[in-house]
């Protein structure tokens, strides 16, 4: 049987992206990625919103010295990854999980969105993909302003 782990967003870092490097070397990016849906509240009228928070590491060198380097608070972005759960152990003992979205080496997308100033990790696919997401979701809010 076939199977499918991909997650696609497109969201604004919550805080600067925070860079680690193994004792190889290799950068390692955390970001905290916020996503939001608003829609009008049908008994009052109301316009309502809630936003998501995702946990997203970087394992690829290439994108993430471009999170480094372009990223910070606030900043828009689409990634591709995969959805990952993490097992520990904190200090008294107890077990924790953490799920998070997880760019690897060899596979993951990262593009910078946003306006003039944003910088495409892609630069070729920056462009189709917005209007990819302006065909496909009219409704889609990819305008300039940052609600952080």
């Amino acid at each position: 049987m076939a199977s499918l782990n991909k997650v696609l967003l497109i969201g604004n870092l919550g805080k600067d992206p925070e860079v680690r490097h193994t004792q190889a070397g290799m950068p390692i990016v955390n970001l905290t990625v916020a996503t939001s849906e608003s829609w009008k509240d049908k008994s009052s009228g109301e316009r309502k919103e809630k936003t998501e928070w995702h946990r997203v590491v970087i394992f690829n060198e290439g994108l993430a010295k471009i999170a480094e380097a372009y990223l910070k608070k606030g900043s828009t972005v689409y990634l591709e990854g995969q959805l990952q759960t993490r097992k520990w152990t904190d200090k008294d003992g107890a077990e924790k999980y953490s799920t998070e979205i997880v760019l690897q080496q060899y596979r993951g997308e990262l593009v910078l969105l946003g306006g003039k100033d944003g910088i495409a990790a892609r630069p070729d696919q920056a462009a189709k993909f917005k209007q990819a997401v302006k065909k496909n979701f009219p409704d889609a809010d990819l305008d300039d302003s940052v609600p952080f």
